[in-house]
């Protein structure tokens, strides 16, 4: 996964508070069929070019020559080394789905941003409304020292 582009902050960590709303894919979500999302290569069938000159590419097409478990043709007449797998509907793809669960998200204060919690303290609130109460709150506070100068 690429690393987001960020600005150093102008304040230190200390003077910085974060608040989030979470919903980890470990506790908010189950592993779903391609049925149950309505999968566009499940309804449709799909195309994976694989480049055979490559290790990659061999690896892949072994997999999905012998270990895949789906039906498909092969078409080789491309450029060399390249191989078109093309595969029918109604087969799960190669892909994981989700579906979220019917929970509610997290609502995490946390002081520090992104560089750190120096302090380690970490908030949970139960209800959203108690987290913009306590946002709000931390607004205020900020544009009070704002307005002193």
């Amino acid at each position: 996964m690429r690393q987001p582009i960020r600005l150093q902050p102008k304040l230190p960590v200390e003077a910085m508070k974060t608040y989030q709303v979470s919903a980890p894919l470990a506790t908010h979500f189950r592993i779903a069929t391609c049925e149950e999302v309505d999968c566009k290569h499940y309804r449709e069938g799909w195309k994976s070019v694989i480049d055979e000159s490559s290790t990659l590419g061999q690896m892949q097409a072994y997999h999905i020559r012998n270990r895949s478990g789906r039906r498909y043709t092969e078409d080789r007449n491309r450029a060399p080394g390249m191989t078109v797998f093309v595969f029918e509907p109604g087969q799960k793809c190669f892909s994981q789905h989700h579906v979220p669960l019917e929970r509610p998200a997290l609502y995490v204060v946390r002081d520090g941003d992104w560089r750190g919690n120096p302090t380690g303290s970490l908030r949970k609130h139960t209800k959203s409304e108690d987290w913009v109460d306590d946002f709000q709150n931390h607004q205020d506070k900020l544009a009070t020292e704002l307005q002193k100068g």
